[in-house]
C-alpha cells in the first residue's frame, strides 16, 4: 500500500457535511454527500450541479477525480457528465459534483446523500515533442474494437 497523501479540506457554505472517508480498508475512493439542506428532485435527462460542501487544498504533484457511484449508476441510472472530474492542484474552490439521470423516473437527491467519489492520484507530466513520423506497433492506427477484443 502506498503511503498516505495529506490533503487539506475545508468547509463551505451553510451545510455541514461529514469528511470523506475510506469505506474499507482498501477502498480507492472516499464518498462525497450533497451539501444541501433539503430535497433535490432530479427528473429523466436533467443534469445539475450538486455541491459537496468542501473545498480542497491537494499537495503539488497530485490531483483529486470525481468518479459516479455505481450503486446510483445500477439502481437508478444516476451518472456523471464528465466522469471523472479532474480537480487541480491549484484549484481552492468547493468541490460540485455534475450528476444527470440517465434513468426513466425522477430521482430525489436527499440532504447529505453520498453522490460521488474522491479520489487523489499522482499525476505525470508530460513534455510533448512535435515530430513527423511515429514509431510502428501492431496496432498502429486502428481505431475502437481494432484489437479484436
Amino acid at each position: 500500500m502506498s503511503a498516505a497523501v495529506k490533503v487539506r479540506v475545508k468547509r463551505e457554505g451553510p451545510v455541514d457535511v461529514p469528511l470523506p472517508e475510506y469505506q474499507s480498508a482498501l477502498a480507492a475512493g472516499m464518498d462525497l454527500y450533497a451539501a444541501i439542506a433539503e430535497p433535490w428532485r432530479l427528473a429523466p435527462g436533467e443534469r445539475r450541479l450538486i455541491p459537496t460542501g468542501l473545498a480542497i487544498e491537494l499537495p503539488e504533484g497530485y490531483e483529486a477525480q470525481v468518479r459516479p457511484r455505481s450503486g446510483l449508476a445500477l439502481r437508478h441510472g444516476i451518472g456523471m457528465v464528465n466522469a471523472p472530474g479532474t480537480i487541480d492542484a491549484d484549484y481552492r474552490g468547493m468541490v460540485g459534483v455534475i450528476l444527470i439521470n440517465l434513468g426513466q423516473e425522477p430521482f430525489v437527491i436527499e440532504p447529505l446523500s453520498r453522490i460521488a467519489q474522491l479520489v487523489v492520484a499522482p499525476i505525470a507530466r508530460a513534455t510533448l515533442e512535435l515530430v513527423s513520423e511515429l514509431s510502428p506497433s501492431d496496432r498502429s492506427a486502428g481505431g475502437f474494437g481494432s484489437t479484436g477484443r
